[in-house]
């Protein structure tokens, strides 16, 4: 909206643009019933669809009705540029050039007046530099600002590395400038996200963590409530616990996925701890935070889960004071390794 567009309802707008997630087959499925829902309604309409499903499998949705971009997540900081024909090298459509890390992809952007004969599409290799957009105000309550993308963690059974890319990070002086503007419009929670947090840091060479760049909002600025997203149970760390426990203006809550409370399945997924390890990182912040809401992500039917596999997860999580928990079921995605497991459970788990 602060490059001079404007929201409009389906049956005016000239533009649609859809950011895609790609971690479930139903997650897919629903981006195509999008795109196709809005091509009924409004033909002219050009379609731009971005994100992970755009990065996965650009082909197959460049096919769909209606689509005339299909960025991927490697250009995805471009999209107003995109979308506006202004690439800095020359004026509308002409000789356009969009940077990609070290290289670059020079392609005709569409006019605004005859649709391509087929979608452009722009999807290459993710690059180690952390492409912030700034979080403008609007109408929410609680705006989520990303500090961190990518995932270096390769669990068996999960995409995001072959869609997001390694880990990277947001330089912190840019998180503090990003925290006092939420600040001054008026802002008094943010919620700090990443794909994996806890590995904020990792990749910027410099001595700062995640825990450290907490410590950092909560002295360089006034913001009145800080929330963590999710983190990995490694990355929960005594120390953050006790700053959540002991610091008024942070939330206290923790989402930490767990997937599996049987260490065998731990292991097929390449997941890093043990139910144990993951217990004892519950148990402490329920004992320093009595009132803490705790939340979880559990996976069933993994290839290769028995029933005495969920069984046990079962028994498990009630061993422990979750306040929520998100469930869902296994959904292969193309790459993981765990797709190419043949021992595949039935869907009626």
């Amino acid at each position: 909206m602060a490059n001079g567009f404007a929201e409009a309802g389906l049956d005016a707008s000239d533009v649609a643009v859809l950011n895609t997630c790609t971690v479930t087959a139903a997650a897919d499925a629903e981006v195509r019933q999008v795109i196709r829902r809005i091509h009924r309604a409004n033909p002219r309409c050009k379609i731009l669809v971005t994100g992970c499903y755009a990065q996965r499998a650009p082909d197959e949705l460049a096919e769909l009705p209606g689509v005339t971009w299909v960025i991927g997540n490697s250009h995805k900081y471009a999209l107003v540029n995109i979308l506006t024909g202004d690439t800095g090298s020359g004026s509308g459509a002409e000789n356009t050039r969009i940077p990609l890390g070290r290289e670059s992809i020079e392609e005709p952007l569409p006019d605004s007046e005859t649709p391509p004969a087929e979608p452009l599409v722009l999807v290459g290799e993710i690059g180690d530099t952390f492409h912030y957009a700034p979080v403008f105000a609007d109408d929410r309550t609680r705006p989520t600002l990303k500090v961190q993308d990518g995932c270096n963690a390769r669990c068996s059974f999960c995409v995001i590395p072959f869609v997001r890319g390694e880990s990277r990070s947001m330089n912190p002086d840019k998180v503090i400038s990003q925290v006092r503007e939420l600040e001054r419009s008026g802002y008094q929670e943010i919620v700090l996200s990443g794909i994996n947090l806890g590995s904020y840091g990792r990749d910027l060479g410099r001595h700062i963590n995640f825990l450290g760049l907490v410590e950092r909002i909560l002295s360089e600025t006034g913001i009145p409530r800080v929330r963590i997203s999710s983190i990995e149970p490694m990355d929960v760390s005594r120390e953050l616990i006790d700053l959540v426990a002991t610091e008024p203006r942070m939330a206290q809550h923790f989402h930490v996925p767990l997937q599996s409370g049987s260490n065998r399945i731990l292991r097929l997924m390449n997941r890093r701890y043990w139910t144990s390890q993951y217990a004892d990182r519950i148990l402490a912040v329920r004992e320093r935070m009595p009132n803490c809401g705790i939340g979880a992500d559990v996976m069933a039917g993994f290839p290769g889960e028995t029933d005495a596999d969920h069984a046990e997860s079962l028994r498990f999580i009630e061993s422990l004071p979750f306040t929520y928990l998100h469930i869902f079921p296994y959904s292969a995605r193309p790459g993981p390794a765990a797709a190419a497991r043949p021992e595949q459970v039935d869907g009626r788990r």
